[in-house]
C-alpha cells in the first residue's frame, strides 16, 4: 500500500476561496443539487441485511424521490419508485415493513408482485387492453456492495465500478484493501440517526479535513495523535493514521477492541483509514470494525445522517459490550454535527456572501466545490 506523507508546503497562495454563502441556503441551488447530483449518481440506500427475506422492504429518500427497495421471491433485491402507477399514491407509507407476496396500493388496491408487475386491480379483468408489464412499477437500478444496496435514478447510470468502487480504490491505493475488511459479512452492532440542521455540503467538507480536529475532537486525537497536526490523514492516498502508542483499540478511552478482522493485512493493523464516496457516503476503517455514514439531504439547511457500526458476526452474536467502541465515533459525530450547525447560520450572513477561505490543509476541498459547481451548472447549448 502506497504511503504518501503530508506535504510540508504548498505552492501558490495560502488562502483559497470557497463556494459563496448562498450555495448552502438557496432553495433553487438545493433543487438543482437534488436533480443533478443525487438523482443521477449511485446512492448508498439501505443495508442488505435489513431486507432478510422476500417481502421485506425499506423506503428511502433519493433526491426528491421515495424509492422502495424490496427482496423478491427469488431472493434478489429490486428497487422501484414508491409511486402507484394508477393515480400516483405512495405505495408504501412506512419506512420499513414486510408483505407476504404482493405490494398493494392503499388507495385503490392496485397490486404488484415483488418484481413490480401489475397483477391485480379492481375490475382489471374487464380491461383486457391493459398491459400489466407496461403498467408495472417503475424500476430503479440497484447494485449490492459492501453489504449495502446502492441505487441510481438515472436512465443510464454511470459505471458503478468507475464512480463508486473506483473512488474507494483511488483513496486507499490498493484495489483489494476495502475487500479485506469484509464489510458485507460483518454484522450491524449499532445504528444511530442524526438529524443535522445544516447543509449536506458542510458535512462533507467537515469530513474531508482535520484542521478542526485538535479543537473539537479530544477523544479522537488521543487515539490518533496525527490528527491533532491539522493535516487530514484520510486525504493522502494510501495513508492511514497510526494509533497512539498507548491506545490498545479504537475506543473512547483507548481500551482494547475486539481483535483484528482476520483477513486484514499487517499494514492495516492499528491504523485508521477513511474514504469519501461522493455525494453521500463516508467509510471509516479500523482493525476491528467498519463505520459507514449515509447522508440524505432533506432541505437546504437539514440533512439526515445514518451511521452504522459493523463488527464481526461473532462479536455481535456474543452480546459483547460495544459501548466504548461506539462511543468514540458517536462523540466525533456529535462534535462534527454541532460544528456544522454552528456554521449554517453564517452561510446566510452578508459576511459570507462571497464565501470564506481554505487554508493549505483544506485546499483539497476546492476539488469538491468544483465538482458540485460543474454538476449543477446549466447545460451548454449545442453549438455554443
Amino acid at each position: 500500500m502506497t504511503m504518501t506523507p503530508p506535504p510540508v508546503a504548498t505552492p501558490g497562495p495560502s488562502l483559497v476561496s470557497t463556494l459563496p454563502g448562498r450555495s448552502y441556503t438557496d432553495p433553487e441551488i438545493f433543487r438543482r443539487e437534488q436533480e443533478r447530483i443525487f438523482e443521477t449518481r449511485w446512492i448508498c440506500a439501505v443495508r442488505c441485511a435489513d431486507l432478510p427475506k422476500p417481502g421485506a422492504y425499506r423506503t428511502v429518500l433519493v433526491g426528491r424521490e421515495s424509492v422502495l427497495i424490496t427482496r423478491s421471491r427469488s431472493g434478489g433485491l429490486r428497487a422501484f419508485l414508491n409511486v402507484c402507477r394508477h393515480r400516483g399514491a405512495r405505495l408504501c407509507t412506512e419506512d420499513s415493513g414486510e408483505v407476504r407476496r404482493t405490494l398493494q396500493c392503499p388507495y385503490h388496491a392496485w397490486t404488484y408482485d415483488l418484481d413490480g408487475l401489475l397483477i391485480a386491480a379492481p375490475n382489471l379483468a374487464n380491461m383486457p387492453d391493459v398491459d400489466r408489464a407496461e403498467r408495472g412499477l417503475l424500476t430503479v437500478a440497484v447494485r449490492e456492495w459492501l453489504g449495502y444496496a446502492w441505487v441510481c435514478l438515472a436512465d443510464e447510470p454511470p459505471s458503478f465500478v468507475e464512480s463508486v468502487v473506483g473512488a474507494v480504490t483511488e483513496r486507499l491505493g490498493d484495489p483489494a484493501a476495502i475487500e479485506r475488511y469484509g464489510a458485507g459479512e460483518l454484522a450491524l452492532g449499532r445504528r444511530i440517526s442524526y438529524d443535522v440542521k445544516a447543509n449536506w455540503k458542510l458535512i462533507v467538507e467537515n469530513f474531508m479535513e482535520c484542521y478542526h480536529c485538535a479543537t473539537i475532537h479530544p477523544e479522537l486525537t488521543d487515539v490518533l495523535p496525527e490528527f491533532a497536526e491539522g493535516f487530514a490523514a484520510q486525504y493522502y492516498v494510501g495513508h492511514g493514521a497510526s494509533f497512539a502508542d498507548g491506545a490498545e483499540g479504537f475506543t473512547v478511552d483507548g481500551s482494547p477492541g475486539f481483535g483484528r478482522i482476520p483477513s486484514l493485512g499487517e499494514e492495516q493493523d492499528r491504523r485508521y483509514f477513511a474514504v469519501t464516496v461522493q455525494p453521500q457516503v463516508f467509510v471509516n476503517l479500523v482493525p476491528d470494525h467498519v463505520i459507514l455514514h449515509r447522508m440524505f439531504p432533506l432541505a437546504p439547511d437539514r440533512t439526515l445522517v445514518e451511521c452504522d457500526w459493523l463488527y464481526m458476526t461473532e462479536v455481535v452474536a456474543s452480546g459483547a459490550d460495544l459501548e466504548r467502541s461506539v462511543e468514540l465515533f458517536h462523540r466525533v459525530n456529535l462534535q462534527d454535527f454541532a460544528a456544522c450547525e454552528r456554521t449554517q447560520p453564517g452561510m446566510g450572513s452578508r459576511a459570507y456572501r462571497a464565501g470564506g477561505v481554505l487554508v493549505p490543509s483544506e485546499h483539497h476541498i476546492g476539488a469538491f466545490h468544483r465538482w458540485v459547481a460543474e454538476a449543477i451548472a446549466p447545460p451548454v447549448p449545442d453549438g455554443a
